[in-house]
């Protein structure tokens, strides 16, 4: 039997010991495959068997109708809010677009269906095993029947954009079993009765091929087709399903379709499964190559032990206080792992159930762009897979004309305005409440992306073709949209700091009032976006007024300001006091996700930001979340302080992390972490950025600057990673063992000859082949040949 879990490398390998076990939810611990556009979530029954399918272009479809003009309301919106009265403020702009009768609905992910396998049991189970090898991205559910041993493997191809499963036995009982499609469980609902359930679903078979389709609420079909053959057994002769009697194996290759009209999309998917292979092997050693491609094309290991234990063994020991570092160096191949199954260039970005949802009315399952969305790419191009990042600027092109009309209609501004949640089919504003409305940082967040793949890659065509074409854009909003004080410095109104409460406002968990001045973040990002338009063009060579202009911008934005706890205040006016009782930790933008402040740059300011986040999580435990333990995590890493990176980390790890290793909202056993909800929504982007956050615990760089292990927490006594690429397109390699007192690092340019700064961590005592003064940075000088540096550490203490 071929598989390419069969493996010693158990370091990739999830293992579980029993199925999927949630009541109506069953698929929210099922184990992941996926291509980039295609998902499939294998339950692991033995008698009954569950695979779920999704397309990532299959949404129920949402309603989209003209966005009304509001934006001669905004005087009368600044004029409350800096007379005090923010609270009559809040529903202005919210109540012009209901009073012009503007009722929208976001469209939102929609399973495709369940292909279901029913095999029969002689004797009751042993040796059940769930393996997903994260190398491969090949599931095996297997288990013994008596003296028989049946595996049931699954993989989701990037090569031949197909699902493949293969079922295989050895020893004496024969192969019996039976296939079909299936709508997904119409159960799977947050609201039972309120959410759309495809209809006028139909199903058949011809031959070898098993055929599904149902239909979306715009009218079009979407459905399956599968191609079935066993070897030798025999084909019974149902009209709606494949019986299957004393087979040795089992080859079944399926087809997806988000859209069409059945019969036609039925015929051009068979004639596709005609000319595939049907060698399971040769199917997935084509896939294996260019999935492992990605997925190893950089690693993390801290020499753990323990690395064949299962996942609720190794849970139940971070559920005692410590992440095991197998399951660190699981986690972060997983977070890996999901961005490379669930993304893809010239795909659709990545959404917080990647292309797993199986929730008919999915929670927040759209584009949300005040954080998540980030979250998930982070790890993209330190990681050294920059490629990932394309899905998410082609889907923000792809929606220009309706972030235009935003900015145009909502504030009578040129240039663009990205709401906080987005869909395919639109990007016009869908979610009116009053802190979607007016928070208006998302196109200047997303433009940090578009800058730093340039950074990474240096790759200036996109520079000029793509990101400060979308750069400008967005400057050109804030150019409209920011008006002068009296002080001569920009005021931001109406400001929202994603999604938190002004103290002075709060009034509970329960209570929320969005609507306030000169939110932090607002004037961060506008900093950083215009700073990096007018450095981008210098760096095409375009440095004439249009650069000027941006940089008289920049002298226009007002200084951070501290409050009287030493942290960095989240809004810059007085009306506003802080709240450290929020999950979102948007005022320490500068320091992380930006590059703006770090220690060395201004030690005093940097403290403040350390300061604001410690707030957070000493008062604010109680109102965190998955995510926002992993962004915190990063904020930690960043800030140098590794080891409250990794306690995050375990926080996060013994509360809203599922047996199958995915990420929840909240923890949803009562255990008195993160928010109260009566529902835990799956949120990847937490799996996503705990593997961001180990990556800033090891390599943090800034153009001509590489800081190594600038937050290497006291636990990993020894480890490897790499390789990392930086900012300025270095790649680095680190192996490090503290009980030797060595580090060595691998260092390598990427975009031709270059010298750089090394900021070593204050453990290191000596590099053998270069002068060294402890405190100092080292100049190096790199080219495309990889340059060796041996580091002498300090004795542990």
């Amino acid at each position: 039997m071929y598989s390419a879990n069969r493996t010693t490398d158990h370091k990739h390998i999830l293992t579980m010991r029993y199925p999927a076990s949630w009541w109506r939810s069953q698929w929210r611990e099922a184990m992941p495959s996926g291509n980039g556009n295609i998902g499939a979530s294998v339950y692991g029954g033995v008698y009954e068997e569950t695979v779920l399918l999704n397309h990532e272009l299959l949404w129920r479809k949402g309603s989209t109708p003209e966005l009304p003009d509001v934006s001669a309301l905004l005087p009368e919106v600044r004029r409350l809010v800096g007379g005090g009265e923010a609270e009559t403020a809040e529903g202005v702009l919210a109540g012009g677009l209901r009073a012009s009768g503007y009722e929208p609905k976001i469209a939102s992910p929609l399973p495709l269906g369940d292909l279901k396998i029913f095999m029969p049991q002689r004797q009751a189970f042993r040796d059940y095993e769930r393996r997903l090898n994260m190398a491969t991205g090949e599931i095996v559910v297997g288990w013994k029947d008596g003296e028989t041993a049946y595996e049931r493997a699954l993989f989701v191809s990037r090569t031949d954009d197909a699902v493949v499963l293969e079922i295989r036995k050895q020893g004496p009982l024969a192969l019996d079993a039976r296939l079909a499609f299936q709508l997904h469980n119409p159960e799977d609902t947050r609201r039972p009765g309120t959410a759309y359930i495809p209809q006028e679903v139909e199903t058949k078979r011809d031959g070898d091929y098993l055929y599904y389709a149902a239909r979306n609420n715009d009218g079009s079909d979407f459905g399956a087709v599968a191609r079935i053959s066993a070897r030798p057994g025999a084909m019974g002769a149902g009209e709606e399903d494949c019986a299957i009697e004393g087979a040795d194996s089992l080859l079944a290759i399926i087809r997806l379709f988000p859209s069409g009209e059945r019969e036609r999309e039925w015929e051009r998917l068979t004639l596709g499964l005609r000319e595939m292979d049907d060698d399971y092997g040769s199917l997935l050693a084509r896939h294996g190559a260019e999935h492992g491609r990605l997925f190893r094309a950089s690693s993390f290991d801290l020499k753990a032990e323990g690395r064949e234990r299962s996942n609720e063994e190794l849970l139940m020991e971070a559920y005692r206080g410590e992440t095991p570092d197998a399951l660190m160096e699981k986690m972060w191949a997983y977070g890996r792992y999901l961005l490379i199954s669930a993304s893809r260039e010239k795909g659709q970005p990545c959404h917080l159930y990647g292309l797993w949802a199986g929730d008919y009315d999915a929670l927040w399952a759209f584009h949300m762009v005040n954080e998540n969305l980030q979250m998930m790419y982070w790890q993209a191009l330190s990681g050294n897979m920059p490629d990932q990042m394309l899905a998410v600027f082609d889907y923000m092109e792809s929606l220009m004309d309706d972030f235009r009309t935003n900015a145009r209609r909502l504030y009578g501004c040129r240039g663009i305005y990205i709401p906080a949640p987005t869909a395919p089919d639109s990007g016009l504003l869908k979610n009116i409440q009053p802190h979607i409305i007016h928070w208006t940082g998302g196109a200047g967040w997303i433009s940090q992306l578009y800058y730093d793949y340039y950074l990474h890659t240096g790759d200036k065509v996109f520079l000029r073709d793509r990101a400060i074409p979308f750069m400008r854009e967005a400057a050109w909003f804030y150019r409209d949209f920011f008006i002068l004080g009296e002080d001569g410095r920009f005021v931001s109104s109406p400001s929202n700091s994603p999604e938190n409460t002004p103290g002075n406002y709060w009034k509970g968990p329960r209570h929320s009032m969005g609507t306030t001045m000169n939110a932090t973040m607002d004037f961060a990002i506008a900093k950083e976006l215009l700073g990096n338009l007018a450095d981008g063009l210098r760096a095409i060579g375009d440095d004439g007024e249009e650069e000027s202009q941006w940089r008289a911008m920049l002298e226009r934005i007002p200084p951070y300001q501290i409050n009287g706890d030493g942290a960095i205040r989240e809004w810059m006016h007085p009306d506003f006091d802080d709240n450290y009782h929020h999950r979102h930790q948007s005022h320490a933008y500068p320091v992380f996700p930006g590059i703006e402040v770090t220690r060395q740059n201004d030690p005093e300011l940097f403290g403040s930001f350390v300061q604001a986040i410690r707030k957070r999580l000493v008062i604010g435990l109680k109102e965190q979340s998955g995510w926002s333990l992993a962004h915190m995590a990063n904020n930690y890493a960043r800030m140098g302080e590794g080891d409250l990176a990794l306690e995050c980390l375990d926080i996060l790890g013994r509360s809203c992390v599922m047996n199958n290793l995915m990420t929840l909202h909240n923890d949803w056993r009562g255990m008195g972490i993160g928010v109260d909800m009566d529902w835990a929504p799956v949120q990847l982007d937490a799996n996503m950025g705990w593997t961001a956050a180990v990556q800033e615990m090891l390599l943090f760089s800034v153009p001509g600057e590489l800081h190594l292990l600038p937050a290497l927490p006291s636990r990993w006594i020894r480890g490897s990673a790499g390789p990392l690429l930086s900012r300025g397109g270095v790649q680095c390699e680190l192996d490090w063992d503290r009980g030797e007192q060595r580090l060595d690092v691998t260092l390598r340019a990427g975009g031709g000859p270059q010298v750089i700064q090394l900021v070593l961590p204050d453990f290191v005592a000596r590099i053998r082949n270069f002068e060294y003064r402890p405190g100092h940075p080292v100049s190096v000088e790199l080219d495309d040949r990889p340059l060796r540096l041996q580091l002498e550490l300090q004795p542990q203490i």
